[in-house]
């Protein structure tokens, strides 16, 4: 096995949550993962965190896989995959993660896709009121949005805050 095959090896980890299948080195995770959320303890949720249903012997309580909060079956019945936290399967979610992850999703097999060949973006960095026509793409690791137009940008993207896209299906300069 070469270096970079053992840098990226994973190992299949059975965690209260779920099957994980995580990089066995901290180095080789992506810097979209998301750490396990601690569960709410249940005797601090004795009712349901969205509707408010009182737990009992029928109405049993379930944590949310992306949150850790606590809820009755009606508020948390949603499986949906969650790769950012390396889960084997779809995992219970609550109605407002299950979007979320679903929306991240989206994401991940549509616009990452166009990010790693690069596309082309008007961008406007900080406060300015200026945007520059920029050609955007992610680097190989994923860990840098590498902006190229009249000026140059490798931005880390853990430092990135928000994304706002203002207009689909625009085409600059059309």
């Amino acid at each position: 096995m070469s270096g970079g095959e053992a840098r990226d090896a994973k190992k299949l980890v059975r965690s209260p949550s779920g099957l994980r299948m995580v990089p066995e080195h901290r180095a080789a995770r992506s810097p979209f993962g998301l750490d396990e959320p601690p569960w709410v303890p249940d005797k601090e949720c004795p009712r349901c965190m969205q509707c408010d249903t009182k737990f009992d012997f029928i109405t049993r309580k379930h944590h949310c896989r992306r949150c850790g909060k606590c809820f009755c079956d009606k508020c948390c019945s949603k499986k949906v995959p969650l790769p950012r936290m390396c889960f084997v399967d779809p995992v219970r979610q609550c109605a407002e993660c299950a979007l979320i992850s679903q929306k991240e999703t989206e994401f991940y097999d549509k616009q990452l896709k166009v990010l790693m060949n690069g596309a082309t973006f008007f961008v406007t960095l900080g406060t300015s009121d200026k945007s520059e026509l920029m050609v955007c793409r992610l680097s190989n690791n994923q860990r840098y949005l590498v902006l190229d137009g009249d000026s140059h940008y490798e931005i880390e993207i853990i430092q990135i805050s928000t994304v706002q896209i203002l207009t689909e299906g625009f085409t600059p300069g059309g």
